[in-house]
C-alpha cells in the first residue's frame, strides 16, 4: 500500500466542534433535512427537496449539527443563508428596481428547466423553455396583458441555435421554423424533434456498448483507474472531509489556492507510481487536430470504436441520434479541469485539486461512464417528449437568415408545411440573436465538427467572438441583425409580434428597430439565473417586443 503523508486537519475538526458547541440551540430551532425541505419550501414559496439542502450541507453553505447520532440543521442558520442570498432584493439594487422577477422562473427546478428533450446536449448560451413559452402560450398575466401567438400558427427563430423555440413550440401546438448557420446546430434541433424506434434504438445502443467494453478489458485500464479511485478517496477523505473542508473554507480558515496546491503536489507522486506501476502511455504521438489536442490516445479509440459502429447503422434516425449522444459524450469526456469544461483553458493529464469539487481529481480515461449515462438519459427524455408532443411542423434548416429564402426551404423539404405557410405566413418572432463579440458558436462544438465532418460557418456567425466588442464589431453586428429582421419581415404576416432576446449594454436594439422600419412596443428585463460560466454575478438581459410601425 502507497504511504501518504499525513497533514494535520485537527484543527479544522475541532474548530467545526467548537462552532457546534458554542451554538446551543433549543430544540425548536432544530430541523431535520426533511423538516428543513418542507420549512424552506413555505418560506421561499417554491419546492426546496431534501437533497437541496443535503447540497447546502455538501457544500458547507450551512453546517451539519450531529446529535444522538442524528442530522439536524439550525433554522437560524438556514434563514439567515436565503436571506442572504436573497437574489431578488440583491440584483434589484445591482440592476434596477425595473428587473421582472417573476421572470426569472426562480420557482423551477433545474429539472424542469432542461425538461425532456430541451437537454438532449449541452449549448452555451440557450435560454429555458419557460421563457419561450411565457410569451408563446394562451395565459395573459399583469406584464403580458394580450396573446401574441395561438395553437395553429408559425413562430419563426432565425437564430435557432440549439432549438428551444423549435422544440416549446411543438409542446405548445405552433409551428415552427429554425434558420442557423452552423450545421451542427440545426442537427441538434432537428434531432430533438424526430420520432424514434426505440426498439431500434435502444439494440444499437446495447451493441456499441459492448463493443466499449471489451476493448477496456482488452487495453488493462480497469485495474489501473480501480486503484487511483482507491487511493483518491483515501486521500480525499483525510484532506478534503465533507462537509468539514468547505465550511472551513467559507470561514476563511483555510487558504484554497495554498492548501490546494499543496495537497494537488502531493497527490501527484501517487498518480505517477501508478502511472508507471501499469505501463499507461497518456502522450499523443500527433499535435495537430481537436481530438488529438483534448483527448488521451486510448480515449479516442473508444471514440473511434463507436463512431465506426454508428456509420454501420441503417435506420438514418437512429443513427443521428446515436451520433448525437456520442457528441454529448465527447464534451463531458475532455481532457479538462471540471471547472473549465464550459470553456475549456488547458488539457491535462494529471491528476489535479479541483475548485469546483473542492478535492483532488482525476481526468476521464475512458467514454464509457458518460456513454452508458447520456444512452439512458436520451432514451428517458426522447419517451418523456411523447407525452407532451403535438401533431404539428417543426424545421430546423442550415441557412444564414441575411438572406435565406424561407419559402423555398420550407418548400423543398415538406409540401405540406409549405401550404401552411403559404395560407398564413409567419405570425412572428422569437430568437436570442448571438451577443457581441461573446461567444464562438462553431468553436464550443470543435470536436462534432471534426468527428462528424460538419461545414463549418464560422465566417456567417453575426458578433463573432473573434470580432471583438470595439465600435467596429458593434457597427457590423447592427448591420447584421438589422439584414436579419428585413429578409424575415418579408415572411411575417400583418400585425407580426418580434420577441428578441438579448443583453444589449451597448444600447444598439433601438438603432436596430430603427433600420429595419419598426418599434420597441415594450420591454422586459429578467434575471438570468442559471449561466453555464463561472460568472455568477448579477446578470440580466432585456426581451424586446418590436412591431411594424
Amino acid at each position: 500500500m502507497l504511504n501518504i503523508c499525513k497533514f494535520n486537519y485537527k484543527n479544522i475538526k475541532n474548530s467545526k466542534k467548537m462552532i457546534q458547541q458554542n451554538d446551543i440551540l433549543s430544540a425548536s430551532e432544530l430541523l431535520t433535512i426533511k423538516e428543513a425541505s418542507i420549512w424552506a419550501s413555505n418560506y421561499l414559496n417554491k419546492t426546496v427537496t431534501s437533497s437541496n439542502i443535503a447540497y447546502l450541507i455538501q457544500y458547507g453553505r450551512i453546517s451539519k449539527l450531529n446529535e444522538n447520532g442524528n442530522t439536524f440543521i439550525s433554522k437560524k442558520e438556514l434563514t439567515e443563508y436565503y436571506e442572504k442570498y436573497n437574489r431578488a432584493n440583491v440584483w434589484k439594487k445591482k440592476l434596477g428596481d425595473d428587473l421582472n422577477w417573476a421572470l426569472s422562473f426562480e420557482e423551477y427546478k433545474e429539472s424542469e428547466t432542461t425538461k425532456h428533450v430541451h437537454r438532449l446536449h449541452p449549448y452555451k448560451g440557450k435560454f429555458i423553455p419557460q421563457l419561450v413559452e411565457y410569451f408563446l402560450d394562451d395565459h395573459i398575466d399583469n406584464f403580458k396583458k394580450e396573446l401574441f401567438f395561438k395553437k395553429g400558427d408559425i413562430v419563426l427563430d432565425p437564430f435557432a441555435g440549439n432549438g428551444t423555440t423549435v422544440v416549446q413550440a411543438n409542446e405548445l401546438g405552433i409551428n415552427a421554423i429554425g434558420i442557423d448557420v452552423s450545421e451542427f446546430n440545426s442537427f441538434i434541433s432537428n434531432s430533438k424533434i424526430e420520432k424514434y424506434d426505440l426498439f431500434d434504438l435502444q439494440l444499437n445502443i446495447k451493441g456499441i456498448t459492448k463493443l466499449i467494453e471489451t476493448y477496456i478489458q482488452e487495453a488493462h485500464y480497469i485495474e489501473f483507474e480501480k486503484e487511483l479511485l482507491l487511493e483518491l478517496n483515501k486521500f480525499n477523505t483525510e484532506f478534503f472531509p465533507v462537509p468539514e473542508y468547505k465550511n472551513n473554507l467559507l470561514k476563511g480558515m483555510i487558504n484554497e489556492n495554498i492548501y490546494g496546491a499543496e495537497k494537488e503536489e502531493e497527490f501527484l507522486r501517487i498518480y505517477n507510481f501508478l502511472l508507471e506501476k501499469y505501463e499507461i502511455n497518456l502522450e499523443n504521438g500527433q499535435n495537430e487536430g481537436y481530438l488529438n489536442k483534448w483527448y488521451f490516445p486510448h480515449v479516442i479509440k473508444e471514440i473511434r470504436i463507436v463512431f465506426d459502429r454508428i456509420k454501420e447503422i441503417k435506420n438514418i434516425k437512429t443513427k443521428k441520434i446515436i451520433s448525437l449522444i456520442l457528441s454529448r459524450t465527447m464534451r463531458s469526456c475532455r481532457a479538462t479541469k471540471h471547472a473549465d469544461l464550459a470553456t475549456l483553458v488547458e488539457p491535462i493529464s494529471s491528476t489535479y485539486y479541483c475548485s469546483k469539487h473542492g478535492k483532488i481529481c482525476k481526468p476521464l480515461f475512458s467514454i464509457i461512464k458518460w456513454w452508458k449515462t447520456y444512452s439512458v438519459d436520451t432514451i428517458n427524455r426522447i419517451i418523456q417528449f411523447e407525452k407532451y408532443r403535438t401533431n404539428t411542423y417543426q424545421r430546423c434548416f442550415v441557412g444564414d437568415s441575411r438572406n435565406v429564402n424561407i419559402f423555398t426551404l420550407v418548400e423543398k423539404n415538406d409540401p405540406a408545411f409549405y401550404s401552411i405557410l403559404q395560407r398564413q405566413k409567419i405570425a412572428g418572432i422569437f430568437t436570442s440573436p448571438p451577443y457581441v463579440g461573446l461567444i464562438d458558436y462553431h468553436e464550443q462544438h470543435a470536436y462534432a465538427y471534426e468527428l462528424f465532418g460538419f461545414k463549418r460557418n464560422d465566417e456567417l456567425e453575426i458578433g463573432a467572438l473573434y470580432k471583438g466588442q470595439g465600435k467596429e464589431a458593434r457597427t457590423s453586428y447592427v448591420e447584421g441583425i438589422a439584414e436579419v429582421l428585413n429578409n424575415c419581415k418579408q415572411y411575417l404576416a400583418d400585425n407580426y409580434n418580434v420577441f428578441l432576446v438579448a443583453n444589449d449594454k451597448y444600447n444598439l436594439y433601438p438603432l436596430i428597430a430603427e433600420k429595419v422600419g419598426m418599434e420597441i412596443v415594450n420591454q422586459y428585463k429578467r434575471p438570468v439565473l442559471n449561466r453555464s460560466e463561472k460568472d455568477k454575478a448579477a446578470y440580466s438581459e432585456i426581451i424586446f417586443h418590436l412591431k411594424q410601425k
